[in-house]
């Protein structure tokens, strides 16, 4: 075995499973990446903490020099518990509350707006103010359907043709716009449309009609390879296009802003591996199928968008190859993470790993059937610390009873 594999199977027996295990110097190194591959002086990332919000990943980010992208009042009060400045925190929501914003407001962090209702509504609420506008860069890309942000279809951001209307509103209520912002989607595999939407949303900036930013902010999206064969983007070239465009567009407005980017999946997914155990094994007619002790709430994304996940038999990679179906414990026909994958033989107490499972796998996670979200471990320096702790099945019912208990 080699040592990534020993250490899983050390951690599986130490912490049980299912678990999810982060790779806290992974994390350290993709963050310090970028700001190699982007060469700009006022370089800003905001971790997309919806990816991943688990507080010693974030604490470990805010040492680094992070900030955090937001996008509900509860990520803002974690944030500020992580111990982010409210400076440090850009808050984008979608179809907030007027409740929302007012406690948003109090936070201190400056509010980014994707739709003129809410621009309106802030500005009448809070005349005077600093925000940040969402725009629509007319380009669509993002490795699924459902998290494509950008394009007339989607319902993020404020379309170029309404950014008249924009300053009518800013106008009308003293609001100085600081920031543009754009995100054209997630899980970008083609750096051209990123680069696109670039071009079109500084286009769209006409210096005499926006003289107070500070920031344009991009967005996030940054594909990571998921398949054994996906090609990795060569990021190095694509960060020097980068600062080409935004070098050009600071030329023309006359001075040098802050060139802001919001990873999620980018700085966490190939950090993290979900361990799962085999409890039970299936011949059904010539179909192998292999039964885990954990299901799709727990990691929704294969069931959610058919999205591939590699895996790994730890306790048996020398065995004989065949193909299974790997099964959940969730009543439901679709909870699969895996349909006709090849792993080595796969025994009853195998464990196996399921790979890039850092990014929006535990954060989109919920308690259907009753069963608790797993525990979280993170390794740093060779040492790994309980990161949180899982449910216990009594706790989550004592939960579940609220004030009936």
């Amino acid at each position: 075995m080699n040592q990534d594999t020993s250490n899983l199977i050390g951690l599986a027996e130490k912490y049980g499973t299912p678990l999810y295990v982060y790779d806290g110097e992974l994390i350290r190194q993709r963050y310090r990446e970028l700001h190699t591959f982007i060469s700009w002086p006022k370089l800003r990332i905001y971790y997309a903490m919806k990816a991943n919000a688990n507080v010693r990943i974030l604490k470990l980010l805010g040492k680094e020099g992070a900030g955090l992208d937001t996008v509900s009042p509860a990520e803002v009060l974690l944030g500020l518990r992580a111990g982010f400045a409210p400076e440090r925190m850009l808050y984008t929501a979608n179809n907030m509350t007027d409740g929302e914003i007012r406690e948003v407001r109090k936070t201190g962090v400056l509010m980014n707006f994707e739709s003129l209702v809410h621009l309106e509504k802030f500005g009448s609420m809070f005349p005077g103010s600093e925000v940040c506008v969402r725009l629509n860069p007319d380009v669509m890309a993002g490795y699924f359907d459902k998290i494509k942000t950008g394009g007339a279809l989607t319902k993020f951001g404020i379309l170029l043709q309404d950014i008249p209307q924009v300053l009518d509103i800013a106008q009308r209520h003293r609001l100085n716009i600081v920031g543009i912002h754009e995100h054209t989607g997630s899980g970008i595999n083609n750096s051209d449309a990123v680069l696109q939407s670039m071009r079109n949303i500084l286009d769209a900036i006409i210096p005499e009609a926006f003289p107070g930013l500070r920031f344009v902010d991009f967005g996030g999206g940054f594909g990571v390879p998921y398949k054994p064969d996906d090609r990795r983007i060569d990021y190095a070239t694509f960060g020097r296009h980068i600062t080409d465009i935004f070098s050009a567009f600071c030329r023309r407005y006359g001075k040098e802003l802050e060139l802001c980017f919001e990873p999620g999946k980018y700085i966490v997914a190939e950090a993290g591996t979900f361990l799962v155990q085999v409890n039970n094994l299936k011949d059904n007619r010539g179909r192998l199928i292999a039964g885990v002790n954990s299901g799709f709430p727990q990691l929704i994304r294969p069931m959610f968008y058919g999205a591939y996940h590699h895996m790994d038999n730890l306790s048996n990679p020398g065995g004989k190859r065949n193909v299974y179906d790997i099964v959940g414990n969730i009543c439901e026909t679709g909870d699969r993470f895996a349909e006709q994958r090849e792993l080595p033989e796969i025994r009853i107490g195998d464990y196996l790993a399921i790979r890039n499972a850092g990014a929006y796998c535990y954060a989109m996670g919920g308690v259907y059937n009753l069963r608790p979200m797993p525990s979280e471990v993170i390794v740093e320096n060779g040492k790994d610390r309980l990161a949180r702790r899982g449910l216990t099945n009594s706790e989550l019912v004592e939960q579940m009873m609220g004030e009936s208990a």
